[in-house]
């Protein structure tokens, strides 16, 4: 299949270098940088993936913790209201 593609007098000049170099056609090595560009870009695992460990390891350990959240952050708060009325202690100050 045939593709054409339009590049920059600068991108051209780089890409002309790196094939001398290489010893390759234009054509050449351009195919053979698509190629494993698309072979990492399929080994890439998922951003879930990469954090799934981490995940597992971080919960609140409550199963209803989104069913019941405002109850749960209304506790909060009024824990720490409690808490600057009486202290740590829980004696009033």
């Amino acid at each position: 299949m045939a593709f054409s593609l339009r590049l920059s007098k600068r991108l051209e000049q780089r890409l002309e270098q790196a094939a001398r170099s290489a010893g390759l056609s234009k054509s050449d090595y351009l195919r053979r940088c698509l190629e494993k560009e698309l072979q990492s870009a399929k080994e890439k695992p998922s951003p879930f993936e990469l954090a799934k460990n981490l995940i597992r390891r971080v919960g609140s350990g409550r199963g209803d913790l989104a069913a019941n959240s405002e109850k749960y952050v209304k506790d909060i708060i009024r824990e720490k209201a409690r808490r600057r009325r009486y202290g740590a202690a829980g004696r009033a100050v």
